[in-house]
């Protein structure tokens, strides 16, 4: 761990497992589709894709994408939503660590596709941003996607402001070897324009 609290913790006091599940169960009953995110991933990948959900939560991406016949595991730093997200799925890998120490987890490396999505880079721990892209990168193997989606402005934040830009994202991104590919405003693949409130990107590590 970095010893430095993240935003997330800031917010919900690691406490917020229960509370979120029930969320996302209550607009999934309203009918809102809740696998917008899944949907994205699993049209840039092949099958049986190996994927790490980094900021899993409660597992509703991986939940989803392992449905869909990929082999995902799941990190996060709040072990409220890590609760919930191994007893709604037992059976699959949920592990409890930093991003920014991800080599601590003992992952085998080779990773199709790193998933960043619902505001995890903003809601991280405030300096460790570029070290949590480079780690993610180096996950990926030759030709692997990083797949990523935050807010921009205060709307589509849990924050009065925005901690990241797209600038300084990009910027962690190349340096971390990553090259952007495709952007968009939403997980529908709505096209972006300067100036959106949120950034769906996807960067890609080169292929040899």
């Amino acid at each position: 761990m970095t010893g430095q609290r993240d935003r997330w913790a800031e917010l919900t006091g690691g406490r917020a497992g229960e509370e979120y599940a029930q969320r996302f169960a209550r607009l999934a009953e309203s009918g809102h589709d809740m696998h917008g995110e899944a949907a994205f991933c699993a049209a840039l990948l092949n099958p049986a894709a190996r994927i790490l959900d980094a900021g899993c939560g409660t597992g509703r991406i991986a939940v989803r994408l392992a449905e869909l016949g990929h082999h995902c595991t799941g990190v996060d730093i709040d072990s409220s939503m890590l609760a919930v997200a191994r007893r709604d799925a037992p059976a699959q890998e949920w592990l409890l660590g930093d991003l920014a120490r991800l080599e601590d987890l003992g992952l085998k490396p080779g990773f199709d596709l790193a998933l960043a999505a619902g505001n995890v880079i903003p809601l991280l721990a405030p300096g460790t941003e570029s070290a949590v892209v480079r780690q993610l990168a180096a996950a990926l193997r030759p030709g692997g996607l990083l797949v990523t989606g935050f807010g921009l402005d205060a709307a589509h934040l849990p924050l009065p402001e925005p901690p990241v830009t797209l600038t300084e994202f990009d910027h962690w991104c190349a340096r971390a070897g990553l090259t952007l590919r495709q952007r968009y405003a939403t997980w529908s693949g709505d096209p972006y324009a300067q100036g959106c409130g949120y950034a769906v990107s996807v960067h890609s590590r080169p292929a040899t």
